[in-house]
């Protein structure tokens, strides 16, 4: 393996020091070659020195404007800046530069809704879920939108499908729980309320639903015993 490659590989073991070192190297090296700076943002990334890891990824892309993996770099830069305008606009640059993977489609959509526009962000999802299947995050926040613009039979769908990849996913239990109550099933919602309690015993909101529900069964009871 060459320096770049050996720093690939250390970063993808979390062995970020020895990644830094080979990917200095490889820079040193090959001081005009775009991938070693674009992936040393990257590594820059995991570390949450987003200034440094732009600075990075706009060298790469000086040397390569082409380069689609350093503009996905620079949005994600934004993304984790909370500038999910700016994000957006260079994820889009990065598809249009080529990259068609579902992280890139699972982004544009995510700093759509981030935005509060779930409606434009839903294509983006569903494309992101339909590229990557086992992807749960993305089968997840697709679920999200739907039921963002009232979309609820599709998003249970959806819901139960992320349980079906990850049974202990918390947050999908609470949304079905969510949607059991708008179906007028608050038995079901309990058992989801439940066991997303069970999965996370800190979750706020499926600990007020749990409430909720159970303070509803209690007067429908009292009403039954009249």
């Amino acid at each position: 393996m060459n320096l770049l490659q050996k720093g690939i590989q250390a970063m993808k073991e979390q062995k970020l020091d020895e990644a830094a070192k080979y990917l200095t190297e490889a820079i040193d090296k090959h001081p005009e070659e775009p991938l070693a700076y674009i992936n040393f943002g990257n590594l820059l990334l995991k570390m949450n020195e987003f200034d440094r890891a732009e600075r990075f990824f706009e060298k790469a892309v000086k040397l390569d404007e082409t380069a689609a993996t350093a503009y996905y770099g620079l949005g994600s830069v934004f993304y984790e800046k909370g500038m999910f305008s700016k994000a957006q606009g260079f994820f889009e640059t990065a598809h249009q530069k080529g990259l068609q993977s579902g992280d890139v489609f699972f982004m544009i959509g995510m700093c759509l809704y981030r935005q509060e526009q779930p409606k434009l962000a839903l294509p983006y999802l569903q494309r992101a879920a339909e590229l990557e299947p086992e992807d749960v995050d993305a089968r997840f926040q697709y679920g999200l939108a739907l039921a963002q613009i009232g979309q609820v039979d599709l998003a249970h769908d959806v819901f139960k499908k992320v349980l079906e990849l990850k049974e202990d996913h918390s947050d999908a239990h609470y949304n079905l729980g969510v949607v059991c109550l708008y179906h007028d099933d608050p038995q079901k919602a309990l058992a989801h309320f439940e066991r997303a309690l069970e999965i996370q015993p800190d979750h706020i909101l499926a600990g007020h639903g749990k409430g909720k529900v159970e303070e509803m069964l209690k007067e429908e009871d009292k009403k039954d015993n009249r």
